[in-house]
């Protein structure tokens, strides 16, 4: 396990106590660009990713010559890399100025390989209207992008939502304050039928206004992509047929605003919504939310106090390189976000740390089984929550590399309660222990219990502009 398709890996020296194989990200792709730069003749890469809306991304690297005798590492090195990039930043073309062989290799990946055309698929066609198209040329395009301003709009009776994969939350505020909050559980990946989405969408927006004297504004936050609140692609929605999906669920939210009378209307991915419950909590920008759920949701908020076009989708990122890394069971890629920030995670650890739970337990209920565990100070509890914290200190590293980033908010269902002391203390001390000078500038920051469950629902609500009441005449 010392190298997975001729990338060396690199052992930690702070071991996840349930997962010993565990080799990160970070640590293999560092030690790769050493040995890369401490070698002579070695080959500079140049990407630039390319969005539909014109913003360019570009990134720089060093792989080894084609002589060395690791060099069949550079394949995997690079493709690793351009995942991570193409699900944080976004783009359906890649440019690439480097060794012929690997743009060859990359072209070859997304054209033939299932975990490439899955990525083809969902960031190239079903987000950016293009397959994935890899253009090997001497000449990139420069970088370029836009950000904006992301809510912060309090004023007026406003209602905020945060659908999740095993409970919708919903918020009301009136100015500012937050008159009433609730959570629904449901289970909408499986269902076939948008009108379930729908009908539970309605139904804790209907909640919420009870509690209002009139709605002004709705803002809601979600997995997935939208742009002006049509949607792209969502795992909300993963148990709707293609041709139903296309018919129904795309403008399923312009639906939902129509029937509330067309108010102002905003649908955001969640993990921008973190991100922005972070930056509104701690009054600080260069902010990385991350809330582990159902899966895992990401956001960023630049040192400007704006969002950008990138997508931050980390649930697909690579984070870990072992060899026997689990597997997204949507993308079919192994040692992604999803599978070590998530409930998903919490029920792969259950059997290493020798809990049981009784045949078809979901993964909500194991979850509030292992939590029940660690509130009566059960050791096997803690050790899986001591596990997700190491993977977050050496992830939020491998983050660091292409976020500047200065304070990272962690919440989500699976931090919930005395486990997420132990998930961030964890994290703060590999940190402490492998990247030194990160943990001096970096801070961690966990939202109490209220705004743990609640947060997205509330910030949410900030998100759409109430027109002075003359625009609205």
């Amino acid at each position: 396990m010392n190298s997975q398709h001729g990338l060396p890996l690199a052992a930690p020296r702070l071991t996840p106590v349930l997962d010993p194989s565990f080799r990160p990200a970070i640590l293999a792709n560092r030690a790769f660009r050493r040995m890369a730069r401490a070698t002579a003749d070695a080959a500079p890469i140049r990407l630039a990713l390319e969005q539909a809306d014109g913003s360019v991304f570009r990134f720089e690297t060093t792989v080894l010559p084609e002589a060395h005798p690791l060099a069949a590492g550079n394949a995997t090195y690079l493709e690793r890399l351009v995942k991570f990039l193409l699900w944080s930043r976004g783009g359906w073309r890649i440019h690439f100025d480097g060794p012929a062989p690997l743009g060859a290799a990359l072209q070859a990946h997304y054209g033939e390989t299932a975990t490439g055309r899955f990525d083809s698929d969902i960031v190239g066609e079903r987000i950016y209207d293009h397959p994935i198209e890899v253009v090997v040329t001497r000449n990139l395009p420069p970088a370029r992008s836009r950000t904006a301003p992301l809510g912060r709009n309090l004023n007026g009776c406003r209602i905020g939502f945060d659908l999740g994969g095993s409970d919708r939350k919903v918020a009301a505020v009136m100015e500012g304050k937050v008159v009433f909050s609730d959570e629904t559980p449901w289970d909408p990946y499986p269902q076939a039928d948008p009108q379930y989405h729908f009908d539970g969408i309605m139904d804790s927006l209907q909640k919420a206004a009870a509690h209002l004297p009139r709605v002004e504004a709705i803002g809601g936050s979600a997995a997935g992509v939208y742009v002006h609140n049509r949607v792209k692609v969502a795992s909300l929605f993963r148990g709707v047929p293609a041709a139903l999906f296309n018919q129904r669920v795309k403008d399923l939210f312009l639906e939902v605003k129509s029937a509330w009378n067309n108010v102002p209307f905003e649908v955001v991915n969640d993990g921008e919504v973190t991100a922005l419950a972070g930056a509104m909590a701690l009054g600080q920008n260069a902010v990385l939310g991350l809330a582990l759920g159902t899966s895992t949701a990401a956001g960023y908020v630049t040192p400007e106090g704006n969002i950008t076009s990138w997508l931050n989708e980390l649930a697909f990122v690579p984070v870990d390189y072992q060899p026997n890394a689990p597997v997204d069971e949507w993308s079919g890629d192994a040692g992604c976000g999803a599978q070590y920030f998530s409930q998903q995670c919490v029920g792969r650890l259950m059997p290493v740390a020798g809990i049981d739970a009784p045949a078809n337990t979901p993964l909500p209920g194991k979850l509030k089984l292992v939590q029940s565990l660690m509130a009566a100070g059960d050791d096997r509890a803690r050790k899986i929550y001591e596990t997700i914290g190491t993977y977050l200190g050496y992830t939020v590293a491998h983050c660091a590399e292409f976020y500047d980033v200065r304070h990272v908010l962690v919440l989500g269902r699976v931090t919930s309660g005395r486990g997420g002391d132990h998930i961030v203390g964890r994290a703060r001390e590999v940190l402490e222990i492998e990247f030194p000078e990160l943990a001096r500038r970096l801070a961690f920051h966990v939202p109490d219990e209220k705004e743990k469950r609640h947060g997205q629902a509330i910030a949410a609500a900030s998100l759409p502009v109430i027109p002075p009441v003359t625009d609205r005449a």
